[in-house]
């Protein structure tokens, strides 16, 4: 059999798999990008010390990059050399674009157009339903990253310089933390971390600007800056995200502020502005990026608790941010309205929203708890720490936010290969990896009688 032959069996396979099951070709993409970023760190060459990095901590580094979560086992910035970090750089764009979107850029690059099968893959990871809209959305995913994060380099270099960094130094920390924070990666370079910045408006307004944009999703930029000037004819995602999106920070600014302003150990004692400052950060980047300029370990429980809610709903829908999406909270908070008003229908910004959008909401709220709660029980279950810490980590982990209390490098190996299977899970989206897993869908022609049980 000769190599064109069997070439053209594995592209027939694709394309099989693609029309069939595009969210388990998609499945089975993001799952060999994480195999290579994860070949390439454990590499002598990736690790500082010039020595093989551990499996386990090669795995779960590649898995936080490619699902552009954050979480660490071992320093960032001490652990990998210039080499690993590139390398985490490359996987943390990949992440965010989402590989089945890479795809259709290449073949747009290399046949000035985008075939069906490519738009069925791009369709299933950036949740667009008209295929006619691939082609105008991944140009948009394109624009958007390019120009949001050339734009944060350009704003955080010179403040590197600043700092007495020379210009080769400056613009690589700039370069790597522009990615990091509009892919809302959560990885940090930078010897000393964030700390040194906590009251740094220069260092803090790109994060809480570049997150924000990162995690409303790139459908909602599209139409965001298509119709910029007629917001009244903006699609029910876009006013729904944008919304839900908008209150749920405020919310958590104004929340996160009051519990921790008189914190000695967070907020408390620091000025007036730094104290607003870090209230913003917590507001934005418990929703997805993971970046924070105060120790998260040192927060108050009631803190813990309010960011374990945000991180559970995470962002906007095809953005790189995680969790259940705003759209799945903003829905179900409907339902229930409507149920408690006794309305036939669930109706948001002068539109029906119909019963299999609910039951999906549903869907994706209860796997996604599913998951949260199984993860939980085999980490108590294979460590000593308390629940707090635990569910903090592990909800973390399924968001793909990144924020800590600490306790991911003192995991054991068991531990961590399950945070790494909870990022992979959020990362490709809870009802992705059920379509995936499923081994046939069922057509009913014949529909039961109706009955409704009693409930509550």
């Amino acid at each position: 059999m000769s190599l064109l032959t069997v070439l053209r069996s594995g592209r027939d396979a694709v394309d099989h798999i693609a029309r069939h099951s595009p969210a388990r070709l998609a499945l089975l993409v993001f799952a060999a990008i994480v195999a290579v970023i994860t070949a390439l760190l454990s590499l002598p060459l990736a690790a500082a010390a010039g020595e093989r990095a551990p499996f386990v901590d090669a795995l779960f580094t590649a898995v936080s990059a490619v699902c552009v979560t954050g979480l660490t086992t071992v320093s960032t910035a001490a652990y990998w050399s210039t080499f690993g970090q590139v390398v985490l750089l490359v996987g943390i764009q990949i992440g965010g674009f989402g590989v089945m979107t890479l795809a259709s850029i290449l073949g747009l690059a290399v046949s000035r157009r985008i075939g069906l099968t490519q738009r069925m893959l791009t369709a299933s990871e950036t949740k667009t339903t008209r295929l006619g809209e691939v082609g105008s959305l991944v140009r948009a995913v394109v624009v958007a990253s390019v120009v949001v994060e050339a734009v944060l380099a350009l704003v955080l270099v010179p403040r590197f310089l600043t700092l007495g960094q020379g210009l080769g130094e400056a613009a690589w920390n700039g370069v790597f933390m522009a990615l990091s924070i509009f892919n809302n990666a959560g990885f940090v370079i930078l010897d000393d971390g964030l700390a040194p910045f906590v009251g740094d408006w220069w260092m803090g307004l790109p994060i809480i600007i570049g997150t924000a944009i990162g995690a409303v999703g790139f459908p909602v930029i599209l139409e965001v800056a298509r119709r910029s000037r007629v917001p009244r004819r903006w699609s029910l995602h876009t006013k729904l995200t944008l919304v839900t999106y908008g209150a749920l920070a405020a919310g958590a600014t104004v929340a996160i502020g009051l519990f921790e302003w008189t914190n000695p150990e967070t907020l408390g004692g620091r000025p007036f502005d730094e104290k607003v400052l870090n209230a913003l950060v917590s507001g934005v980047n418990s929703r997805s990026s993971g970046l924070s300029l105060i120790d998260v370990g040192a927060m108050r429980e009631s803190s813990w608790f309010l960011q374990d809610a945000l991180m559970f709903v995470g962002g906007g829908s095809a953005s790189t941010a995680g969790g259940i999406k705003v759209t799945t909270f903003a829905v179900l908070l409907l339902a229930i309205v409507a149920e408690a008003r006794g309305d036939r229908d669930v109706e948001a910004f002068g539109r029906r929203i119909g019963s299999s959008t609910v039951r999906l909401a549903v869907s994706v709220a209860f796997l996604g708890a599913t998951m949260v709660g199984t993860a939980t029980l085999l980490l108590l279950t294979v460590t000593e720490f308390s629940l707090d810490v635990v569910i903090f980590e592990v909800i973390s982990a399924f968001a793909t936010v990144g924020l800590s209390t600490g306790i991911t490098p003192d995991l054991p190996d068991s531990g961590k290969y399950v945070l790494a299977a909870l990022m992979f899970a959020g990362r490709t989206g809870t009802i992705t990896l059920a379509a995936a897993l499923a081994l046939r869908e069922r057509r009913r022609v014949i529909r039961m009688p109706n009955e409704r049980p009693i409930i509550g």
